[in-house]
């Protein structure tokens, strides 16, 4: 199990089944940073180390958080493959899972019977069972808002702990300044995950969308979608932009007939099978086939495509690894 509970014994703890960092430099005229443009300047993999418990003993945890998946089917087919893999490529590695979405948490505790803990709980309860060295990867798509919130869990909790890092989402880096390209590397395992498409077809690849400035990584993923050949693939979002209205006239002028729809999501929750897939007038389904479409579903999320899984691997690998450094 991944699963840390409220009042966990780290005497006592049940056996688990085991299943490069980088940063901006400041210019060298800024002579006397202030602490608030210093953590600005911190980007990547983050990490701390506390010279005040510099003689602890090292006792090290990997936690994985997630924006969380509450449907025991959409856990079993994305999430738990998904920490199946992570602790494959971590074994010997006491492995613990969080949900930064307290909706997430409420349904799954009422669904499943499990209760998830927060990121914030999680470090607590790693904290008091003994913990000194922690390890924070991420599985969100980008570092949006969600993300935002474990950059200051980090800063909040960094000096409790004799070493605290916090792991990049799935897309941090975009190719700048000799980083790696995380979009063009999800448009890979995207493409290569789903059938190919016939001349008159698309793939619109929905997303939840957000109303923090990281919405624009869609359109970075678009443009690594055209730069791989991949032209008839549109990213679509639920509430940010572009929204589906804004898709629908580009594929009527380049003469698509058919279109797959496919969820740019962690997990085939309510959104993908609801809004997107759904029988209702208002689903994403619905409107396109009123609108003369041919609509064929692709209802898998992300974490039920291998090639996807080792990019997230490799996401929490990069955390892990610099734990160790």
């Amino acid at each position: 199990m991944f699963i840390l509970e409220r009042g966990f014994d780290m005497e006592n703890k049940t056996p688990m089944r085991m299943h490069k960092g980088a940063g901006y430099k400041l210019h060298d005229e800024v002579r006397k940073p202030t602490p608030a443009l210093l953590r600005a300047a911190q980007i990547g993999v983050l990490c701390h180390d506390e010279p005040s418990l510099a003689a602890k003993e090292n006792v090290d945890a990997l936690l994985v958080v997630s924006y969380g998946a509450a449907r025991k089917e959409a856990r079993a087919a994305a999430v738990e493959p998904l920490m199946e893999a992570i602790a494959e490529a971590n074994p010997e590695t006491d492995i613990f899972e969080a949900y930064t979405s307290s909706v997430m948490r409420a349904k799954v505790k009422e669904s499943a019977g499990l209760e998830i803990l927060s990121a914030q709980e999680a470090l607590g309860a790693l904290l008091q069972a003994g913990y000194t060295r922690v390890a924070i990867a991420s599985l969100h798509l980008f570092p949006g808002a969600e993300y935002v919130g474990l950059v200051e869990l980090f800063n909040a909790c960094k000096k409790k702990f004799k070493r605290l890092v916090l792991g990049a989402p799935l897309m941090y880096w975009m190719g700048q300044e000799e980083q790696r390209d995380d979009a063009a590397d999800l448009t890979k395992a995207l493409r290569e995950s789903l059938p190919p498409l016939a001349e008159d077809e698309a793939a619109l690849v929905m997303a939840h969308g957000t109303q923090h400035p990281s919405n624009s990584f869609y359109a970075a993923l678009q443009t690594r979608f055209e730069m791989a050949g991949w032209d008839r693939a549109f990213i679509y979002t639920l509430a940010g932009w572009p929204r589906l209205e804004h898709i629908t006239p580009v594929l009527k002028e380049k003469g698509i007939r058919r279109v797959r729809l496919v969820p740019l999501m962690l997990a085939v929750g309510a959104h993908a099978s609801r809004d997107m897939a759904g029988d209702a007038p208002g689903s994403h389904r619905s409107r396109l086939l009123a609108e003369g479409f041919e609509v064929e579903v692709f209802q898998k999320g992300l974490g039920e495509l291998p090639l996807v899984r080792e990019l997230y691997v490799e996401r929490v690998n990069e955390a892990w690894d610099k734990l160790q450094a």
